[in-house]
């Protein structure tokens, strides 16, 4: 069996620039969470960031904060599992990784 270091870097630096091109291509996506029936959307990036918050004025006139605060984070929660899943799936769409891909797929899980 030989070893071939050079072949080994190569195939290394691949699969570094294709986990670059996932993650900018996933980072331009969004995905978006309702909670309480619609009345709070959260909008997430594929970076995991908050990009938006809309709360129904509706939920304002209601004077509850307990609520309010809840379905926030209900919305939030969501918004952010659902832009991991998005990470996920396109890591899965990823050939020749192999089990790095399994690895990755913890990638901004906290």
């Amino acid at each position: 069996m030989s070893f071939k270091l050079g072949e080994i870097l190569q195939q290394a630096q691949k699969m570094q620039e294709e986990m670059n091109r996932l993650q900018q291509a996933v980072a331009e996506k969004t995905v978006e969470a309702t909670a309480g029936g619609g009345m709070v959307k959260v909008i997430a990036s594929g970076k995991m960031d908050i990009i938006s918050i809309e709360i129904d004025p509706q939920i304002l006139q209601m004077n509850d904060k307990a609520m309010l605060q809840d379905l926030v984070k209900a919305g939030v929660n969501e918004a952010l599992a659902s832009a991991k899943q998005l990470l996920s799936q396109e890591m899965n769409k990823m050939v020749g990784l192999g089990p790095l891909a399994q690895l990755l797929k913890g990638f901004g899980s906290t």
